[in-house]
């Protein structure tokens, strides 16, 4: 939210689900009725002050599982298949001179899924549909799912090649993908991270990719983005991305519409369609 010293008359607010919501934002904006959420997270919200203010919060949910979904796929074939890398060694005029390292395949390996909600799912489908085993760790198992279920983070990692994390940030499952868990994901595994840079022990994962203790890592989120851990910079077995999973045309478009759509709704009197509340 921008703030500005004139606050008079102010009844809507837009927000991203990064940049967040909070009691202080409220109390700087007293006229405000309605906030919308450019995005799907929650966990930077403060969704009890809002009602307490009485303040309705509406979010942008299922614009964004698609694309995310495809960059997940598209990291797990850069950091194996060695595409980023490549880019780098041919614009190096090392070709011709030496020969690149060989990559690892995906198909006929298997991918454990870490959050089990739409994208989560997304990811699983297109997995399958790429020859992959998928398997999935989630708070709650859903017995409507055709992938095995492992209990724990640690048991999900020990059984891929491909860890995705595609579960929510915020308290829960802070630092959940810790050292525990990439000594089980082991030498051979890669870690794909398009969640939040916060479920991750990035102390742990540095040391883990510095040592060859994992294979690779595609990731999309860190700690403190935009001010990454500059040793990430020094690896090859790496792939870094500005947080731009959601980040095309196509999404920007309907996010837009989505929220301005929910505006009018709001202005109208109408009901609106995706509020979130403290519950979710």
């Amino acid at each position: 939210m921008h703030t500005d010293d004139n606050t008079q008359g102010i009844r809507i607010a837009v927000t991203t689900a990064m940049r967040g919501l909070s009691a202080q934002d409220l109390e700087t904006f007293p006229e405000v009725s309605l906030v919308l959420s450019q995005g799907v997270g929650l966990e930077k919200l403060d969704l009890v002050a809002a009602t307490a203010h009485g303040v309705v919060v509406s979010v942008t949910p299922n614009i964004l599982t698609e694309d995310v979904a495809d960059f997940a796929i598209g990291l797990t074939y850069a950091i194996t298949r060695r595409i980023a890398e490549a880019d780098r060694f041919v614009r190096a005029g090392r070709w011709g001179g030496e020969r690149i390292r060989p990559s690892t395949s995906v198909h006929k390996k298997r991918m454990g899924v870490v959050g089990m909600g739409r994208i989560g799912q997304a990811i699983a489908r297109r997995a399958a549909g790429l020859g992959m085993e998928v398997c999935y760790f989630s708070r709650i198992r859903n017995t409507a799912l055709p992938y095995d279920y492992a209990a724990s983070p640690q048991d999900l990692a020990k059984v891929s090649d491909v860890l995705v994390l595609a579960c929510p940030g915020g308290p829960a499952t802070e630092n959940l993908c810790d050292r525990s868990v990439l000594d089980a994901l082991g030498p051979q595994g890669f870690l794909i991270n398009i969640a939040r840079g916060s479920v991750v022990d990035e102390v742990a994962l540095l040391a883990a990719l510095e040592g060859d203790e994992i294979a690779g890592a595609g990731l999309d989120v860190f700690a403190t983005e935009p001010a990454l851990n500059a040793r990430f910079i020094a690896l090859d077995n790496v792939v870094l991305t500005p947080h731009s999973a959601s980040v095309t045309q196509e999404v920007r478009a309907e996010l837009i519409c989505n929220m301005l759509s929910e505006a009018h709704n709001f202005i109208a009197g109408r009901p609106l369609k995706n509020v979130a509340n403290p519950a979710d």
